[in-house]
């Protein structure tokens, strides 16, 4: 049976880490159709500037645009930046939670300065734990919608070895991992949960990882299409899950990625 539609208002899409790369893409796309966006990014000194520009730009198709500049990751803040919406916003309610913060670890396991215990826990904690916190607090607050919908970024990085990257791609396997547990015990309250496998995609994230140019060109020989996944494919598909026809699809990793990882 499929969950009751309790939303009267203007859903929101909260979108965790939204400035840029694929949170940003899928912003855009989400307020074509028609969403209310709340959007969490954290940037510092002359990216405000241009930040607020994409800003104005989107809230002329989205007017009830809430962003906020401050770290989703911390517990504190993370209250906080709730209480302030929910003050302005009281009757605000939640249809899809998209998780795209890029805060990872890239150091080598062997080098002069190698990535230590504390590295791994930071990654985890931004890119995995983090999420649960966000989906818990919201359900004690009674902001979902139901049905509703969370999605998360993850990549080929969860199961294959890339030099640099093994404290992100360990944080990737546990968030896959979560989004399953989510996925069976938040079914009963409506809310679903998959995870989109983006393809090698040129965001500001992505040009942090070492030797990301090599492993640019390995995804074109790759990728059946011969070229990057794009923010934009993404977000065409952030949008499609979004829809109350993907109701039963739940606890998925879905590749976003043109027929790179099969081969």
């Amino acid at each position: 049976m499929e969950p009751k539609k309790s939303y009267t208002i203007k859903p929101y899409a909260l979108i965790l880490g939204g400035s840029s790369g694929l949170g940003w893409a899928s912003a855009q796309k989400l307020a074509q159709k028609g969403y209310a966006l709340w959007i969490l990014h954290r940037d510092r000194g002359t990216e405000r500037d241009n930040l607020e520009k994409k800003f104005a730009e989107l809230r002329q198709h989205c007017p009830e645009l809430i962003t906020q500049n401050t770290d989703a990751i911390h517990p504190q803040k993370m209250v906080k930046a709730i209480e302030e919406t929910l003050s302005k916003n009281p009757k605000i309610k939640v249809r899809l939670l998209l998780f795209s913060i890029a805060k990872g670890n890239v150091k080598h396991l062997i080098d002069q300065d190698s990535l230590t215990p504390a590295d791994l826990a930071v990654t985890a904690e931004a890119m995995a734990f983090s999420l649960m916190r966000w989906v818990q607090e919201l359900d004690k607050r009674n902001l979902w919608t139901s049905p509703a919908s969370v999605l998360a970024f993850t990549s080929e990085g969860g199961r294959r070895a890339w030099p640099g990257y093994a404290a992100v791609g360990a944080a990737k396997a546990a968030l896959e991992s979560l989004i399953r547990s989510m996925a069976l015990e938040y079914a009963p309250k409506g809310i679903r949960f998959n995870c989109l496998q983006a393809g090698v995609t040129e965001t500001p994230s992505s040009a942090l990882i070492p030797g990301i140019e090599e492993l640019k060109r390995e995804s074109e020989r790759r990728n059946p299409y011969q070229r990057l996944t794009t923010p934009e494919d993404v977000a065409k598909v952030v949008s499609l899950l979004a829809r109350d026809e993907a109701l039963w699809i739940n606890g998925a990793i879905i590749p976003v990625d043109g027929g790179e990882s099969i081969r």
